[in-house]
């Protein structure tokens, strides 16, 4: 792990997507973090010395999922599946399939394996399951105010962690979407899926794949806005800033979408390979998105911190 040495930060957008904000001072102290996702081969050794079995390796309790089909109440999980050409971005149904044994070892489903993949972030991996793997290891998932001070690397205050060109001199930095989204990946990168830890230049603190790849799950409840005490004119309030802030409470993190299905949902961080220039442009330190914590996906992993 490496070791970070805390101190303050500009955390939140106030120029991007609304849920980013308001952008506020932070403190955060010193703590350890791993220096990629975790990736197959380790999530492969917490599994065979202790038996876990994964959310998406478990039929769901009918009794959580009122009016859910019987036939989605099977093992499985959401695989990112490309359109035969353009469709409306706002119906995200058209490029997830919920697919019967899609788990961490068959990443986008049974006829898939990890053989070759061992170095790449694991997936399909939900908040329970990465929350076992940081037990076992003696670790912890690190709060969003700790993530996001470790993504910028010591650099907050530009538009991307690295700097203020995506590209810059034609150099690809994190592994995205390159092309129209949802159907037309070029893979400029060399990736249409996830891609081997470390591939990517490392940010000031020497930690890889912080932008793109995966999806990071944290350790904070969701709120569509930064839980930040404000004045009337959405300014922050106080002189002083807070000193390792946590997120929203569990009961204000259900999806107001969904009232009838209460699963509380986490922050993720970080972006992944689906982000495109155009759809999700959340490849960014600020940027932040919700999770149901029953959710796995093929573009969901996750990586571990510790008290210094």
């Amino acid at each position: 792990m490496i070791l970070l040495p805390g101190g303050r930060f500009r955390m939140g957008s106030d120029v991007h997507y609304r849920e980013e904000s308001p952008a506020h001072d932070v403190e955060v102290s010193s703590f350890r973090i791993d220096p990629t996702p975790v990736t197959n081969r380790q999530f492969a050794a917490f599994v065979a010395a202790t038996g876990h079995v994964t959310l998406a390796e478990i039929v769901p309790n009918a009794a959580d999922y009122p009016g859910a089909l019987p036939e989605m109440l099977v093992a499985a999980s959401l695989v990112f599946t490309p359109t035969p050409g353009p469709v409306r971005l706002e119906d995200w149904s058209q490029w997830w399939r919920w697919v019967p044994g899609a788990d961490w070892r068959h990443p986008t489903g049974p006829g898939s394996s990890i053989e070759g993949l061992e170095d790449h972030p694991v997936v399909q991996v939900a908040t329970a399951d990465a929350e076992a793997y940081a037990a076992w290891a003696g670790k912890r998932l690190p709060t969003e105010a700790e993530w996001e001070y470790a993504a910028w690397g010591g650099a907050s205050g530009h538009e991307f962690a690295w700097g203020d060109e995506l590209e810059p001199a034609g150099r690809h930095m994190a592994n995205i979407w390159q092309g129209e989204f949802p159907h037309g990946n070029t893979a400029a990168d060399g990736f249409l899926r996830t891609s081997p830890v470390g591939h990517y230049p490392p940010n000031g603190f020497g930690l890889s794949d912080m932008i793109g790849n995966v999806w990071e799950w944290t350790s904070d409840w969701y709120a569509d806005r930064h839980v930040v005490e404000q004045h009337r004119d959405g300014t922050p309030k106080g002189c002083c800033a807070p000193r390792n802030p946590r997120g929203a409470a569990m009961e204000s993190s259900f999806d107001p979408a969904m009232p009838q299905i209460r699963i509380p949902r986490r922050v993720l961080k970080g972006g992944s390979h689906l982000c495109a220039l155009s759809y999700c442009r959340r490849y960014r330190p600020a940027a932040r998105h919700a999770q149901a914590i029953d959710s796995s996906t093929s573009h969901i992993g996750f990586r571990c911190v510790a008290d210094a």
